[in-house]
C-alpha cells in the first residue's frame, strides 16, 4: 500500500487503512475476558487468605498484583467504550474493574481519554512521562533533581506513576473543568466506599485468623496494598515503554499534529503470547492511539494493517530488556525545539 507524504497525511488517512471489522465490539468476548480475570483474581486472593505458609503467600502476592493490572487494562478498554457493545455495561464494568487499582473512573476518562490521547507527546499538554527541559531541570531544587533522577531511572515507574499520575491526577485532583465536577465526585465516593468495604472485610478476616490488630493490618496489606504497588510499577513501566524511546519525538504545541502524536508517538511491542493473554494486547499500542474504538481483542489485526501501510513510521518490534535499559540511560531531558533527548550532562554545560 502506498504511504502518503508526511505533509499530506492526516489521522483520518491512518484510520482509514484499518479494516472496519477491527472496530466491531463483542459483548460476549468482552464479558468472557472480564469473567476470566475476575475468577483468577478471586482465586489468588482466596489463596492468600487461606495460605498455610509464608512462602506460599509471598508467591501469590505478585500474582495478585498482576491480576489487578490485567483487570485495569480491561477497565481501561471499557472506559474507551470499546470492551463490549453496550455503553452502559462498559461504564459499569469500568468502574468495577478500577476498584482494585484504586482509580476514579471519570477522573481517568478526563486525564487519559481526553488529555493523554488528545495530546499525545505534546509539550505542556500530555502529562504522562512528560520530559523536562534543561532549563526546567536547572530550576529544580536538590530534592526535585533527586526525584527526577529516580523517576527517570530503571527504578522509576513505581514512584513516577504513583506520584504524577495516580496521586496528582487521580486522588489529589480537585479542580477539574466544571462539567466534570459532579461525575468525578460521584465516582470518587463510589471508589472510596468500595475500598473501605474491601479493607473492612480484609481486616475482619485478618483479625479473625490472628486475634489481634497486627493480623488485621497485615491482611489489608497483603490483599490490597502490596498488589496495588505491584500494579503501579507494572502500569508505570508499561506506559513508559509505550511512549519513551529515542525514536519517539515530543513536539512543541505549535509543531504537534494528530498524526505525530497518534502514529509516531507510540509503539507496537511484540510480546510472548502468554503476556498478551493476560494483559490483553496492551503492548500493541499504536492502533489503540490511532483509533480508540478498536477493542483490545482486535488490536493485532489493526496493527498489521497500520504497519503494512506505514512501515517507515511505525515502531513495530520485539520488546527487549536492553532496549528499555538503553532508553532509561538516554532519555533524561528534552530539547523540544530540536526534538532530541539529552543526558543530565546537558544541564551542567
Amino acid at each position: 500500500m502506498q504511504t502518503l507524504e508526511p505533509t499530506t497525511l492526516t489521522l483520518k488517512d491512518v484510520i482509514d487503512v484499518v479494516p472496519a471489522s477491527c472496530r466491531e465490539r463483542s459483548t460476549a468476548r468482552g464479558l468472557a475476558l472480564v469473567g476470566r480475570d475476575v475468577v483468577l483474581y478471586a482465586a489468588v486472593i482466596t489463596g492468600i487468605v487461606l495460605s498455610p505458609t509464608w512462602w506460599l503467600t509471598l508467591l501469590l502476592i505478585p500474582f495478585a498484583g498482576l491480576m489487578v493490572a490485567a483487570m485495569f487494562v480491561l477497565g481501561h478498554d471499557a472506559a474507551h467504550g470499546a470492551l463490549t457493545n453496550n455503553s452502559r455495561m462498559n461504564v459499569a464494568l469500568g468502574k468495577f474493574l478500577f476498584v482494585p487499582s484504586f482509580h476514579i473512573y471519570e477522573a481517568w476518562i478526563l486525564g487519559h481519554n481526553r488529555i493523554h490521547h488528545g495530546h499525545t507527546v505534546r509539550q505542556g499538554m500530555d502529562f504522562v512521562w512528560h520530559p523536562a527541559t534543561v532549563d526546567e531541570y536547572r530550576a529544580m531544587g536538590p530534592w526535585g533533581r533527586l526525584r527526577h533522577r529516580v523517576e527517570w531511572s530503571v527504578l522509576g515507574p513505581l514512584p513516577y506513576y504513583l506520584r504524577e499520575v495516580w496521586w496528582n491526577k487521580m486522588i489529589a485532583f480537585r479542580q477539574p473543568p466544571a462539567k466534570w465536577v459532579s461525575a468525578i465526585r460521584r465516582d470518587r465516593y463510589f471508589l472510596y466506599l468500595a475500598v473501605l468495604a474491601a479493607a473492612t472485610g480484609a481486616a475482619f478476616l485478618g483479625g479473625l485468623g490472628s486475634g489481634n490488630l497486627l493480623g488485621a493490618i497485615w491482611m489489608i496489606t497483603k490483599l490490597m496494598v502490596i498488589p496495588f504497588l505491584i500494579f503501579t510499577h507494572v502500569i508505570g513501566w508499561t506506559v513508559y515503554v509505550h511512549h519513551i524511546t529515542p525514536e519517539i519525538r515530543w513536539h512543541t504545541r505549535r509543531g504537534w499534529t494528530k498524526v505525530a502524536g497518534q502514529l509516531d508517538g507510540t509503539t507496537i511491542l511484540r510480546m510472548p503470547k502468554i503476556v498478551n493473554l493476560f494483559f490483553h494486547w496492551i503492548f500493541v499500542h499504536t492502533p489503540h492511539h490511532v483509533d480508540m474504538r478498536i477493542p483490545c481483542y482486535r488490536l493485532n489485526e489493526a496493527a498489521r494493517a497500520i504497519t503494512a501501510a506505514f512501515p517507515d513510521r511505525t515502531i513495530d518490534r520485539k520488546l527487549r530488556l536492553r532496549t528499555y535499559l538503553m532508553a532509561t540511560r538516554t532519555c533524561k531531558l528534552y530539547d523540544f525545539e530540536e526534538g532530541t533527548w539529552l543526558s543530565y550532562r546537558a544541564a551542567r554545560t
